[in-house]
């Protein structure tokens, strides 16, 4: 895919259990919906990780770029309905922790 127009950061919330992953590189990836925001690669990602217990931000951040986004539009099987229409998978290159 190609990066088109202004590159945008997507400030996000995760939730620890795929944040920590995230941060120790395990995790390179983020299943995101589409359909109230426009992604593209290139896009910088600001992953916030929040405890959905205490309804608050822990204080911990990473940034990434997206690499790559798989969706309906670009499949990344024989068939487009492998993932849900509104549903991306974006590949991200971790910046900063």
């Amino acid at each position: 895919m190609m990066v088109s127009g202004e590159i945008m950061e997507h400030e996000l919330k995760s939730s620890p259990e795929f944040f920590q992953p995230t941060i120790e590189g395990r995790k390179r990836h983020e299943l995101r919906r589409n359909d109230d925001r426009k992604f593209q690669v290139g896009d910088i990602v600001v992953l916030r990780e929040f405890d959905h217990g205490t309804k608050s931000y822990t204080g911990r951040t990473v940034r990434a770029r997206i690499s790559y986004i798989t969706s309906r539009e670009y499949p990344c099987a024989l068939s487009p309905e492998a993932l849900g229409e509104n549903y991306c998978i974006l590949s991200l290159d971790i910046l900063e922790s």
